[in-house]
């Protein structure tokens, strides 16, 4: 049966490090609390996207929701610090960047925008004066902060805070014995708390119990979203397919990420099976994982296809040796988020209001014309002026 909390794995015998390594973070976030560290404001809007659970809690696709959301009103800038990338400080990516430059997610993420402004830098305030200060990108007219949530020498103006459904803080611990990056506690500093990767058949009494577990103060808001599966891709052929047509097909699920198991869980019953071929978080691959999955898909039996994510395929596109064979069938699994029990127009109206309030260059775009980002009803309708913990 499925629960809340159900992906959740406690070792036991690291909780003594884990309460070492919680005296750390604790010190660290009561220095920055009474201004020892400081935190930086900026007047161009802000806002974060993170989480305090280590990996796999949704922020790529909640940061594509958010620029689909802002691109009709105002130049979108998304910065981030570019993991594993093979360059170091601040760059500012173009149509010829490459992953190993500016790192998968990025590099994702300017593929899909090529209008929005794509940078990364470990160190985010620098990042975000190169942004607003630079002339090539002096137009901007909000910045996305892409997993910044511990990055508190920024103080941003709409702090958003991404929960794992299988997940959830109250039930984790501290790393090493779990994956938490720092007490729950640390969710007071969020403005806007999301569960996301939600089963979309959750009852209203469900909602209830987990607005209720969240404990979040009358500040702060909670929303909940869950993942939408669009057409599969075909990474060179161009082809398109329907998640119907899996049914008589044996899937190679390829993953490279945090979480795969909300994946295999949700393909599953689309198909006749599932072989996993599973890696680490940001995976490199190398010669020998592409002769693996060579040798997979020509000794798997049936009618078969390679299914990997939007992010994986970032990677396997810089490698080169996949048979012909492998290469006609491989296809992406693209996903957006949607928001549930009708919340989605509210949360638009909540971002608009704050952009239309802080940023010079918001446009307002009509009702019948403006984008519709995927998930909600109806279009966004005349935003209006919000304040948050941080804004007031």
């Amino acid at each position: 049966m499925r629960t809340e909390g159900d992906f959740i794995k406690i070792n036991e015998w690291l909780l003594p490090l884990s309460w070492l390594y919680g005296l750390g973070v604790k010190l660290r976030n009561l220095l920055f609390d009474t201004g020892i560290l400081k935190s930086k404001s900026y007047s161009t809007p802000v806002i974060s996207v993170g989480n305090i659970t280590v990996g796999g809690s949704g922020k790529t696709p909640h940061v594509e929701y958010l620029i689909r959301l802002l691109q009709n009103h105002t130049q979108v800038a998304v910065l981030s610090r570019g993991y594993k990338r093979k360059t170091r400080g601040y760059r500012l990516s173009d149509a010829h960047s490459t992953m190993s430059e500016i790192g998968d997610e990025p590099f994702q993420m300017k593929h899909k925008f090529p209008k929005a402004y794509v940078a990364v830098d470990a160190k985010r305030t620098r990042g975000i004066e190169h942004l607003i200060g630079d002339r090539a990108t002096s137009d901007v007219g909000a910045i996305l902060l892409d997993d910044a949530f511990q990055h508190r020498y920024v103080k941003p103006g709409v702090n958003i805070l991404l929960v794992d459904y299988h997940r959830l803080i109250m039930y984790d611990k501290l790393l090493p014995a779990g994956r938490l990056r720092e007490p729950a506690s640390g969710k007071s500093r969020a403005d806007i708390v999301i569960v996301t990767k939600c089963p979309k058949d959750l009852k209203p009494m469900e909602f209830r119990v987990l607005t209720k577990a969240m404990a979040l103060y009358p500040f702060q808001e909670l929303y909940f979203t869950t993942i939408v599966y669009d057409r599969l891709q075909g990474l060179f052929t161009g082809h398109t397919m329907e998640l119907t047509e899996l049914a008589d097909k044996r899937v190679l699920l390829l993953t490279g990420i945090a979480s795969p198991k909300q994946i295999m869980t949700d393909i599953a019953p689309l198909c006749t099976g599932i072989v996993p071929i599973t890696y680490g978080d940001h995976h490199a691959f190398t010669q020998a994982d592409i002769t693996r999955i060579n040798e997979l898909y020509a000794s798997t039996e049936g009618n078969r296809i390679i299914l990997t994510t939007e992010k994986d395929a970032t990677r396997l596109m810089e490698r080169d040796g996949l048979s012909p064979e492998a290469k006609e069938h491989i296809y992406t699994l693209p996903i957006h988020v949607t928001f549930m029990q009708g919340q989605g127009d509210k949360f638009n109206h909540k971002i608009l209001g704050y952009i239309r309030k802080n940023s010079r260059s918001y446009k307002q775009v009509k009702t019948k014309g403006e984008h519709k980002p995927k998930g909600t009803k109806q279009g966004v309708a005349k935003p209006h002026t919000i304040s948050f913990k941080d804004n007031i």
